[in-house]
């Protein structure tokens, strides 16, 4: 089955619940998803069986699934640190601090993005379909050649897109 990818036009609009709900039916319906979120960016965060942070919407996401959560879940996290930058978590550990105009238009998005696709990658060998959430708003067409959660992601994983 193909991966989906649950996308919006802002933050909290509501593409958390809907991947958790689709988790929870897939797994009803005897299929083995996994919930995958390429960035976030919340202040609170989960901590895994192993001590690593991600997002809390992925482990309620991977609760849904019926499985424990791991850092490929959700492999770059942002935990704003003030109204212009952030801490970057990257597989549950933190790499550093970046401002927003650093980070977004910076050179290390890159790297972020082949992460996140590699942590994609992994856990498309493990569970299908990989319930794929995007961030914020898919229509910021000003950072779109800089996305790493949404139409990219998709288009790396070759996901249905709703």
């Amino acid at each position: 089955m193909k991966p989906i990818m649950f996308v919006g036009t802002g933050s909290d609009v509501g593409k958390s619940i809907i991947a958790a709900g689709f988790c929870r039916i897939l797994k009803q319906d005897g299929y083995k998803p996994a919930p995958f979120k390429a960035q976030n960016m919340a202040l609170n965060s989960f901590v895994t069986p192993e001590g690593l942070e991600l997002g809390r919407a992925q482990a309620v996401q991977a609760e849904a699934c019926g499985i424990n959560c791991h850092t490929n879940m959700n492999p770059v996290l942002l935990k704003p640190t003030s109204e212009k930058s952030s801490q970057i978590i990257l597989h549950g550990k933190p790499i550093g601090n970046q401002s927003a105009k650093d980070y977004f238009l910076g050179n290390n998005k890159e790297n972020l993005f082949d992460e996140a696709k590699s942590a994609f990658d992994t856990l498309r060998t493990k569970y299908t379909p990989i319930v794929m959430e995007g961030a914020g708003s898919i229509s910021e067409l000003n950072l779109k050649h800089r996305d790493i959660v949404n139409l990219r992601m998709a288009e790396h994983a070759k996901a249905s897109v709703y």
